[in-house]
């Protein structure tokens, strides 16, 4: 029902001569990719995993091969690196596409219109509209106004359509755009500004989160908060008091949710976020205030000199708000300076349903799980696989004492199937050299007794792992006769796993699901594993620093170079 409204709303406004052209112009604050945009205008397209040669080809004539690629194509977000690129070849490739799409699909038809993907598209196109217009004749320029007109008519008949969350607040932004950027739209402005507060208030919660409890979707959710919001300040307009309140609490959280090397946390579906968008984000916002004591959105944060430590710290999101949540709950995140070190396998959405669903189980984080069983589970087909039965009471508490900080933090996830509750304190030194860590299993009460013992006749022991997953970047290997790991970072930092008790330590394959990329990274994982055989299982571990970086080297990351990658596939 709701795409055929889509549709019928689409054809309707196709049909319209609306007034056209611009009254003003907000500044452009996307960021893009150089290196992307040089791989656009060769023809390499590279959006939702999928890599396309475009070998002369339109690229509005590839077969899409995801829904993810077509939205991605249809949403404009690849201007934005064409923009960075910036010279005659990136400009001759942003008008081809953009007016090659008027053609075929500013009459209403095609996959790109709906609420959120227009919101995006017009955002990009009012954004860059010196880029599009530039050396155009009349012809095509006045039909760029006219569709950027009939577009925003669509977009006030059916932003309410979007789904809650970033979908409508990406719809209701570009409206904003456009109503104040172009003639005879202004009248579409105070409807979109009053519904913008009205998501604010619903959507960011009291903690400056939101439902999907994913890092990315908050950075990209304050993003067009603070886009919204300068532009309605550019044209002598306030935002409402709910979308400037919304900005405030947001912006401590995100801090909060940010390692050492400025990136984000990459829990339930989000990855690190584009490089420079978050210090953007922050800056732009004018806010300052660090987030209060306790959780953030959820999650403990851990920090002592150049480290950190992220961890899941709260029940999983549940029902519309999980069909991309991970069954990660107590799941943690170290990074030492710029360099990430033990991670999640994050999200494999981009590659593909397989892969996206095994990044969502216990399994690919770094935490304790029992073997073939995660912490909570997945239900529903195909793509559509939505989160549930997972921990029910996630209690955590703030560690503070001389010399350290730390958090103690314990769910029912395993309660039901074995009677088992797990509970992970860890503890960091001031300066951030060493971390201690101690994870228990219990059965306590006489039901959750009952409970072990019925699994425990199954089966010789509950068969457990706890999981280290490493950055590709890590280089791990056995130490002091096979009783612990010496991770070896590029940074030329040496850190040492260890733990106590009778365990098995491996060190085995894993992956590393990052967005952007081709297919995922080979990565490592170090797995402690045992067996529960009575109604507390303890196993105590630490990760210690054993070399700095050394004197006078300068840790600095650098991107990897997609063209040069990309280049070599092709041959």
């Amino acid at each position: 029902m709701t795409r055929w409204q889509n549709r019928w709303h689409a054809r309707r406004a196709a049909r319209t001569r609306p007034p056209t052209g611009f009254l003003s112009q907000p500044e452009p604050r996307t960021i893009g990719r150089v290196s992307t945009g040089q791989q656009l205008v060769s023809g390499l397209v590279l959006l939702a995993g999928h890599l396309v040669d475009l070998k002369d080809q339109s690229v509005w004539d590839v077969p899409p091969p995801s829904p993810r690629f077509t939205d991605a194509l249809h949403g404009f977000g690849w201007m934005d690196d064409l923009a960075a690129l910036g010279d005659r070849s990136a400009q001759d490739t942003a008008q081809d596409w953009t007016f090659e799409w008027i053609e075929r699909y500013g009459d209403g038809r095609g996959p790109g219109w709906t609420p959120e993907l227009t919101g995006q598209r017009l955002i990009r196109w009012i954004n860059n509209a010196v880029l599009l217009r530039a050396g155009q004749n009349k012809t095509n320029i006045g039909s760029f106004h006219v569709s950027l007109s009939q577009q925003t008519l669509f977009l006030a008949k059916r932003w309410s359509a979007a789904s809650p969350g970033l979908p409508r607040f990406e719809a209701l932004t570009g409206l904003i755009y456009a109503g104040l950027s172009l003639k005879g739209m202004e009248p579409h402005v105070d409807l979109a500004a009053e519904g913008l507060a009205q998501e604010c208030e619903v959507l960011v919660d009291a903690g400056g989160g939101v439902p999907t409890r994913n890092p990315e979707d908050l950075l990209e959710v304050f993003t067009l908060l603070n886009w919204a919001a300068l532009t309605l300040a550019e044209s002598g307009r306030n935002a409402r008091p709910d979308h400037a309140a919304a900005i405030e609490r947001i912006a401590p959280t995100l801090r909060a949710l940010r390692h050492s090397d400025g990136g984000l946390a990459r829990f339930h579906g989000g990855g690190r976020g584009t490089d420079g968008r978050l210090d953007q984000a922050l800056a732009t916002s004018g806010v300052r205030k660090r987030a209060a004591t306790g959780l953030a959105m959820g999650y403990a944060r851990l920090h002592g000199g150049r480290t950190s430590l992220i961890m899941d710290a709260a029940p999983p999101p549940m029902g519309d708000a999980s069909y991309d949540a991970h069954a990660s709950t107590l799941a943690i995140e170290v990074t030492s300076g710029r360099r990430p070190m033990i991670v999640s396998c994050g999200s494999g959405a981009e590659f593909g349903p397989d892969w996206h669903k095994a990044g969502r189980a216990t399994p690919s984080h770094s935490v304790l799980g029992l073997d073939g069983v995660s912490s909570s589970r997945l239900v529903g087909e195909g793509e559509n696989l939505r989160l549930t039965g997972g921990p029910h009471e996630v209690h955590a508490q703030a560690i503070v004492d001389d010399g350290l900080s730390g958090v103690v933090a314990g769910h029912d996830g395993y309660m039901h199937s074995h009677g088992l509750g797990h509970v992970r304190r860890i503890e960091m030194s001031s300066d951030g050299r060493m971390i201690h860590g101690e994870e228990t299993l219990a059965a306590v009460s006489d039901s959750e007794k009952a409970k072990f013992d019925t699994a425990l006749s199954r089966e010789r022991g509950i068969p457990f792992s706890l999981r280290f997953h490493l950055h590709p970047d890590v280089d791990a290997s056995l130490d002091l006769g096979g009783t612990a790991v010496s991770l070896a970072l590029k940074s030329g930092e040496i850190w040492v796993l260890r733990y106590e008790g009778h365990f098995r330590l491996d060190i085995e394959p894993s992956v590393y699901l990052e967005k952007g990329r081709l297919e995922p990274r080979a990565a490592k994982q170090v797995v402690l594993s045992g067996a529960a055989l009575d109604y507390a299982t303890r196993i105590r571990w630490s990760l210690a620093k054993a070399q700095d970086t050394p004197v006078g080297l300068r840790d600095l990351m650098m991107d990897d170079d997609p063209i040069g990658l990309i280049e070599d596939l092709r041959e």
